[in-house]
Formats: C-alpha cells, sequence, structure tokens
C-alpha cells in the first residue's frame, strides 16, 4: 500500500492520493453489451440460450428455476447455513421495516390537504452476481425490502453454473425471502431481458444488484433509453476507508482491509490516521494476513491501487473522508460515535473496534447495496423506499381555494403563464371573490 503525508500534499496531489482505479466503459465492451441488449431484444430466449452457453459455458433448456430445483437446493444446504440465512434475514426485515418510508397528510392551510401516498413499483428485477464467488447474501439484501415495500412481482437472475443450476444458497435466500420468479442467466444478457422482457422472463421496471463491469455497462445502457428499465444506482468495485487512531488495533485494522480488498483486484482500500506508528503496524499486518489468505493473489491485485494516509487529526481525517466518499467507512478510534455527526457522505458507516464491515454484509440489518466510486456524496444504499413511489396529492376545498388561491394567481402572473392564473380565478370568480 502507497504510504502518504497528506499535509505535504498540493492540490492536484490530494486528488491524485485519492482517485479511484480508473473505470474504464472501454468503447469495445459499450459496443458489445450494445449488441447482446440488441440480441436479446430481437430474439428473446433463443438469444439468451445462445448467450448463456458463449458466456457461462452452460446448456440452458429450461430457463426458469422450477419447483423441483428449489426443493433440490434447499435439501443440499447444510442446516447451519439454512438457520443463518434466516436469521440474517430476520434481522434485515427488522431494521428495513423501521426505516420504511410513511405516508403524510398535511393541512397546509385552513381547507388545504396536501398527502404523501406510497405506491410499490409493480415488478423488479434483482441481479445476484455469482462469479467467482456466488452471494446469497445479495439475494437477501434486494428480495427483503421488495417484500417489504408490496411489489407485485419479483424477479431474480443469477448466472448458472457449467451444469445448467443456479447456486444453492442463491436459490434458498431468494425464496426465504418472497422472490416470485428466478431465472439461470448472468451478464449483460441478464440485464436486458429484464429490462425489455422475452418469452419467459417478465419486463421489470426497475433493475436493482451489483455485477462486473459488462452487467454495469447494461444497467447503465438500459437506464438510459425511455423504453428500457430504472436502476438503483450507478456502481463501481467496492472500497472501504478506515479511520483509525494509534488506540486502534493493527490487527483488526488490516483485516477490515483486506475483506474489501479480496473482492476483486480493481478494489480500492484506505487507512487514514494521525498516528505514523499505527500506519507502520497495519502495514506490516497486511502483509502477514493477506499472506494466508486463499484470495490473496486478488487482494495483492487490489493493496497495489491502495493507500496509507497520515494527516494532522482524526477530524481531518474525516474531512479527507468525506472528500473520498466511500462505500464503507470504518470508524475504529476510542471514540468513534464523537466522529459521526462530522460524516457527511459515506454509504456505511461501521463505528468501533467490534464493528468489522463484514457484519453489514451479511446479518446486522442495514442493507450492503451501497453507492461507490464517490457516489456517496448523492446517492443513498438500497432500501425500502428504493422499491417505491412517493406521490403526492393535494385537495382543496372552497375556503382553502379562498385561502391559498390570490397566492397562486400572483406567481402565475409572475411567470406570465395566464393560463395557470386563470384556472384559479375562474373558480374563485365562481365563489365570489374578486382580485
Amino acid at each position: 500500500m502507497k504510504r502518504i503525508s497528506w499535509n505535504t500534499l498540493d492540490e492536484p496531489s490530494r486528488r491524485t492520493a485519492l482517485a479511484r482505479p480508473a473505470q474504464s466503459r472501454a468503447e469495445e465492451r459499450r459496443h458489445r453489451v450494445q449488441q447482446i441488449i440488441a440480441q436479446v431484444r430481437e430474439r428473446g430466449d433463443a438469444a439468451l440460450r445462445e448467450l448463456s452457453a458463449r458466456y457461462d459455458q452452460c446448456a440452458l433448456e429450461r430457463l426458469e428455476v422450477d419447483d423441483a430445483e428449489f426443493a433440490a437446493a434447499e435439501t443440499k444446504l447444510a442446516p447451519q447455513l439454512k438457520a443463518a440465512i434466516r436469521e440474517a434475514a430476520g434481522r434485515i426485515e427488522a431494521f428495513h421495516r423501521a426505516g420504511a418510508p410513511q405516508a403524510v397528510a398535511v393541512d397546509t392551510a385552513t381547507g388545504v390537504r396536501v398527502e404523501r401516498v406510497l405506491r410499490p413499483i409493480q415488478r423488479v428485477g434483482l441481479y445476484v452476481p455469482a462469479g467467482s464467488a456466488p452471494l446469497p447474501s445479495t439475494a437477501l439484501m434486494l428480495g427483503v425490502p421488495a417484500r417489504i415495500a408490496g411489489c407485485r412481482e419479483v424477479v431474480l437472475c443469477s448466472p448458472a453454473r457449467a451444469d445448467g443450476t443456479c447456486d444453492e444458497a442463491v436459490l434458498f435466500a431468494a425464496r426465504e425471502v418472497g422472490v416470485h420468479r428466478v431465472f439461470k442467466l448472468g451478464g449483460a444478457q441478464a440485464i436486458a431481458a429484464m429490462a425489455y422482457g422475452t418469452e419467459s422472463v417478465p419486463r421489470c421496471d426497475k433493475l436493482f444488484g451489483p455485477g462486473n463491469a459488462w452487467v454495469t455497462e447494461a444497467k447503465l445502457q438500459v437506464s438510459g433509453d425511455p423504453d428500457g428499465a430504472a436502476i438503483d444506482m450507478p456502481a463501481g468495485p467496492s472500497e472501504v476507508l478506515v479511520v483509525a487512531d494509534a488506540q486502534a488495533n493493527p490487527v483488526f485494522v488490516a483485516a477490515d482491509l483486506l475483506s474489501q480488498a479480496e473482492h476483486g483486484p480493481d478494489s480500492q482500500v484506505i487507512l487514514v490516521s494521525p498516528s505514523s506508528s499505527l500506519l507502520d503496524k497495519v502495514s506490516a499486518e497486511v502483509a502477514r494476513q493477506c499472506a494466508e489468505l486463499p484470495r490473496g493473489a486478488i487482494a495483492e491485485q487490489a493493496l497495489a491501487q491502495s493507500r496509507l494516509i497520515e494527516v494532522q487529526s482524526l477530524a481531518q481525517a474525516i474531512e479527507v473522508s468525506n472528500r473520498y466518499a466511500p462505500e464503507h467507512l470504518i470508524l475504529q478510534t476510542a471514540a468513534a460515535r464523537s466522529l459521526l455527526d462530522l460524516v457527511q457522505s459515506a454509504g456505511s458507516v461501521f463505528v468501533g473496534a467490534w464493528t468489522p464491515e463484514s457484519v453489514g454484509d451479511y446479518c446486522s440489518g442495514s442493507n450492503h447495496v451501497l453507492p461507490t466510486y464517490g457516489y456517496a456524496r448523492s446517492y443513498s444504499g438500497v432500501s425500502v423506499a428504493s422499491y417505491q413511489k412517493q406521490i403526492t396529492v393535494q385537495e382543496v376545498d372552497p375556503n382553502g381555494l379562498r385561502a391559498i388561491g390570490p397566492c397562486t394567481a400572483t406567481l402565475a402572473a409572475a411567470e406570465q403563464l395566464e393560463a395557470h392564473r386563470r384556472a384559479v380565478t375562474l373558480r374563485l370568480a365562481a365563489l365570489g371573490v374578486r382580485l
């Protein structure tokens, strides 16, 4: 990991120090994804079978997972894993129910009622990756809030293995949280299928979930097409920023950094601390622990573009963090909660030495589908609200129009929108009010 002294850097150097690994929307990949989307739109299921054979090396007769496959998956899973999935789902549901949006009704003047009503997005599509490692936790994170929101139909796509089956834990988690239909599809072709529909896959209104560069490119393309589908958020590689002081345990800090570095070679991890001694200890501990990891080679590639940043104070460390806007922010300091009020931009925050990022990934109850690549400045993680539409309603009685009609007419006149003004003044005249 590259060592940096923040206060010796000029502004351009600081920007460079916090730069993410370049996310290239390579023209070749962009063009190929366009072709895949076009194939799926034109040829439907036939294209999905061909693309699955080419990219996932599997021959699919039936695209949709049937009841027998769900039953077989449940039978194969160890009881301990099934219990852990159910336990995690329960905590995720408890948190997301508590944080779900509520309907609102307010009388803003006598006779003027303004409301907000909630309606679920009718059909949503969830994408659960299964590349180097299947992610049943993502099925939980996406499926639970969709169920709470009341979506009429929840569709899930996850890549099939070479034998044409999906990961058993993903299938069990999907059924556990009420996903209605699961398809053995991955990559850009899965996104295209859910965005536009095929003979087998229903067209969805909004798509959710992480994925590789091809999936991300496909999501961006379909979200920019009026005939496509909305998406949850822009996404990039996984990342974590740890703020730690001299009292932090370097073993814990190193473990947290590596837990994100092992995601992929394009992940980024950053440690910010006012303690030079801690930075030294963590650097050595990262090297020691990395050598023991099964995915150590992947983590090493991520560490090559990661940072150890020395600052003057914890307050400055939070300033650096807000500037970076990390997907995950870990506060490993003696009085970690005291720093929370200073945090302005982060996907999810983990407070104190006993709160590893891993608990948020799996079962603390928060959501692990979070904004990355600096989008935490303006986006939030997936929640029940992500699956709902918030519709405002207003109802005005005659007394209410008498109260707010003149204000409306004055503002409409200022904007030179005469029809707007007359829609009010004609009604006021009918009530015997002259402006």
